[in-house]
């Protein structure tokens, strides 16, 4: 499965790519990377908020149907995207925008946005190990030192968590698996980028995901209230968070590669748990703080230079 092309002298669908500029991040990396960490690391509260009277499918499918909505509304989308290229694209939506979209909101049900917000951090590390199996490669030791340092500093912030309740741990599961599901979409992103920017891709990838969702969504109507706050806070998800979100995020990603594309990711545990305590009163451990100043050392480790 690594990134060499096959019969077609396309790469095959399950590949990734290395990004274009291999240098320590510049002024246009860095903004891209404090864009994606305050526009996602939101995303937790506001899909908190939209759980109070909506059902995860609803939530779901209105954060990607007004995604794309905004992608199509921008006219470098409008860029035609060879056929032979569909099945990528379309492996894309299921797993990084359809699969862990629907299992996110389900997991918040069982634990608080700061915890979500904790767990995502581990996208990098699935991100980068995909990466290393998909390129036949390995990163730099200071990547490495970085994922590592990364990885410790998530299990500090989710595991205690985790063990209060049986309910909390299948939570903390779907929104690992989820967060499995970020890091191979990731990867797959970056191919497809490269060829034919960011807007094209993600409004393609969004217009699949909203139609493989609708039906979920059609089911959980009967659940759902249209209270004002929740359906506020979900159109912010969609319009902001998903709709410039996801394009900011294939942008950076593109630029760097997988393995320093997913350090945006490390930033998110930040921003969930200063919004979480803020407007859900919820609480984060002494040890969790800890682990937080982990996550943000590992994330600068891993934005050097690749060598």
């Amino acid at each position: 499965m690594a990134s060499s092309p096959g019969r077609s002298g396309r790469p095959p669908i399950f590949s990734t790519a290395h990004g274009s500029r291999p240098g320590a991040f510049g002024p246009v990396e860095w903004a891209l990377l404090a864009g994606v960490a305050l526009i996602w690391g939101s995303s937790y509260l506001l899909i908190d908020i939209g759980l109070d009277s909506l059902e995860p499918a609803v939530v779901t499918w209105v954060r990607v149907t007004l995604g794309f909505l905004v992608m199509a509304a921008l006219p470098a989308t409008r860029r035609p995207v060879d056929r032979a290229d569909w099945r990528r694209i379309t492996a894309l939506a299921l797993v990084w925008t359809s699969f862990p979209f629907l299992l996110s909101p389900i997991s918040q049900q069982h634990i608080d946005s700061a915890l979500a917000g904790m767990i995502n951090s581990l996208i990098p590390i699935f991100a980068a190990s995909i990466a290393m199996a998909f390129l036949r490669t390995l990163p730099g030791i200071r990547q490495v030192s970085g994922l590592l340092l990364g990885l410790v500093g998530a299990i500090t912030l989710g595991l205690p968590a985790a063990l209060e309740s049986s309910a909390a741990a299948w939570g903390v599961f779907l929104a690992v698996v989820a967060a499995g599901f970020y890091g191979l979409g990731l990867n797959l992103a970056i191919p497809l980028q490269q060829r034919y920017g960011g807007p094209a891709v993600m409004m393609r990838v969004m217009g699949i995901s909203s139609a493989v969702i609708a039906p979920f969504a059609f089911a959980g109507l009967k659940g759902s209230a249209w209270e004002a706050a929740p359906v506020v806070a979900v159109t912010v998800l969609g319009v902001v968070n998903t709709g410039v979100g996801f394009l900011l995020m294939v942008l950076f990603a593109g630029r760097v590669g997988p393995t320093r594309g997913g350090v945006a990711i490390y930033f998110l545990p930040i921003v969930a748990i200063l919004l979480g305590t803020v407007f859900r009163s919820e609480i984060v451990l002494p040890i969790q703080w800890i682990g937080t100043a982990v996550v943000l050392f590992g994330a600068w480790m891993t934005s050097r230079r690749e060598s």
